[in-house]
């Protein structure tokens, strides 16, 4: 299984971007793989953490940081996972990481390779 994510780059502060996190490479009998995808991010100096994440239901969650601003969204039939980011802010500067799994976002799972967001000021 593979994550392979784009979509980061440059932004002022107000602006949007949208992530992309494409799946890849599980056998048939591996979908529940991608029961559960989202992202994480970490920033300069601090922790990963959560910022959304989706089941294949369509069950969203949102850090409280994000609420309102940030919206998740995925493609079952691509397994494939959206963030779209508006508003965007200094601090939401980080590096965004892709992440999939069968139950939790916080059990094992697959991780993408990292896409850099810099929202300047």
């Amino acid at each position: 299984v593979q994550l392979v994510e784009s979509g980061g780059g440059l932004v002022q502060a107000g602006g949007s971007l949208r992530l992309s996190c494409a799946a890849s490479g599980a056998a048939s009998g591996s979908i529940f793989s991608f029961n559960v995808m989202g992202w994480f991010r970490q920033g300069p100096g601090k922790a990963r953490e959560l910022v959304a994440g989706i089941t294949r239901g369509g069950t969203t969650n949102y850090a409280d940081s994000v609420k309102g601003r940030f919206t998740i969204s995925r493609d079952n039939a691509k397994n494939t996972v959206y963030l779209q980011m508006n508003s965007l802010k200094p601090e939401d500067t980080a590096v965004y990481y892709c992440k999939s799994g069968s139950s939790s976002l916080y059990a094992p799972g697959t991780w993408g390779q990292g896409t850099q967001v810099t929202v300047s000021s």
